[in-house]
């Protein structure tokens, strides 16, 4: 792929702007000019509408000004994913085969994918902070997530260059920290579970208290992901039909994640569907829920005031999440840690080991034995201990048994 070509410095752009009554963004601003050396005389144009006039008026002289730098007018508006295409080649010069793959996988399928849909211009620190946060939450691994952002970073150097934008938000610090918690709780994932229904109770008044409409559903969606250990993707993906209502189970096929565009429905995590029992202490809520979507079997079960899908993202933005939390005295708790709650009373409640791998979803069943009490996992231990010891005894090798 090749580099787009820059119009000549100094390029005339003429201006206008629309009002478009009765729009959320009314004022449409447009710049077009003629492309040199076309004959005969090409004329184009970009435009962006805008909420308010000086919004417009502004991004016309940022327009102008970029064209006075010999930026292409075009390029101000592109998305990610488009302006990546055109310079992937420029951005990625000096890189050898070897680290050039790696790199362009990550651009791929994790770059693209989650900001893709993004203009260059638009895609700030935060941005990227949330994004690398995303892709550790999914347990990409460390190189993973280096060689994804390095690809970024070169990509939007190339937009710097190009006077698009004035710094590299790509360039974020402390990412590896990041991994720090995930080891934590991979290690001990107990720890972060609330205390006890109570405070499950307490926390979801809490949010809904501090949403802006006071929506109950955010509430049911923190209830229902503590009692079914799901994460909140996977609760966003409710389905009507996927709710049996005779024996109470959910059949857990999808969730809901960042995608071009917007959130994207797609399979598990574990690319298998599993069933989880509905409690008695969620059943009334699940059966209201049916009740409002009526006979449309794929009605999501849960989504916002307004009927949009949900996101881990969305749900912390719409109830004050940090804030709530840290009112309560949960300062680490995150909307993750619902799946850790769910998962460590089930484990105190007694439910098999292999019973709660199947609950979880989880590939390892190592990855299962760390939600059990630490004392029924002494015992365990002790029982493979007591298996060890009688299977060397048994072994042609090891010591024998003799009758006395």
């Amino acid at each position: 792929m090749s580099h787009r070509e820059q119009p000549p410095l100094g390029v005339s752009l003429s201006a206008d702007i629309e009002f478009r009554e009765g729009r959320p963004k009314p004022y449409r601003a447009r710049v077009r000019w003629f492309v040199p050396g076309s004959a005969p005389r090409r004329r184009t144009s970009v435009s962006e509408s805008f909420a308010e006039e000086d919004q417009a008026k502004a991004w016309i002289d940022q327009m102008r000004q970029a064209a006075r730098r010999g930026v292409d007018p075009l390029a101000m508006t592109m998305t990610l994913a488009d302006y990546g295409d055109s310079v992937m080649t420029l951005a990625m010069r000096g890189l050898e085969v070897k680290t050039l793959d790696p790199y362009l996988a990550g651009w791929r399928k994790r770059v693209v994918p989650t900001l893709g849909h993004l203009p260059v211009r638009v895609i700030s620190h935060g941005a990227v902070d949330r994004t690398v946060h995303v892709w550790i939450a999914d347990e990409c691994s460390r190189s993973t997530v280096k060689n994804s952002l390095a690809a970024l970073v070169r990509v939007m150097e190339q937009a710097v260059r190009d006077g698009i934008i004035d710094q590299n938000p790509a360039r974020v610090t402390g990412w590896q920290y990041q991994y720090k918690r995930a080891e934590d709780e991979l290690d001990d994932p107990r720890s972060l579970a609330l205390p006890d229904w109570a405070a499950l109770v307490q926390l979801a008044d809490a949010l809904v208290e501090r949403s802006a409409d006071a929506y109950r559903g955010w509430g049911d969606v923190v209830v229902f992901a503590a009692c079914t250990a799901a994460r909140i993707g996977e609760v966003s993906g409710v389905r009507a039909a996927d709710i049996d209502r005779e024996d109470w189970t959910w059949m857990v096929r999808r969730q809901t994640t960042p995608g071009p565009g917007g959130l994207v429905d797609k399979g598990t995590k574990g690319k298998r569907a599993r069933r989880v029992p509905l409690i008695e202490e969620i059943r009334e809520l699940v059966g209201r829920r049916l009740d409002v979507v009526g006979d449309d079997p794929m009605a999501r079960l849960f989504t916002g005031p307004r009927g949009g899908r949900i996101s881990t993202a969305v749900l912390r933005d719409a109830t004050h999440w940090d804030e709530v939390v840290t009112g309560l005295g949960y300062e680490h708790l995150r909307r993750h840690d619902l799946r850790h709650t769910g998962l460590t009373w089930m484990a105190d409640a007694g439910v098999p080991v292999h019973v709660l791998r199947r609950i979880a979803g989880h590939g390892s069943l190592n990855t299962t034995q760390r939600y059990l009490h630490p004392d029924l996992e002494a015992i365990l231990v002790a029982g493979a201990a007591l298996s060890l010891h009688l299977s060397e005894r048994r072994s042609p090798g090891g010591p024998q048994l003799r009758a006395v």
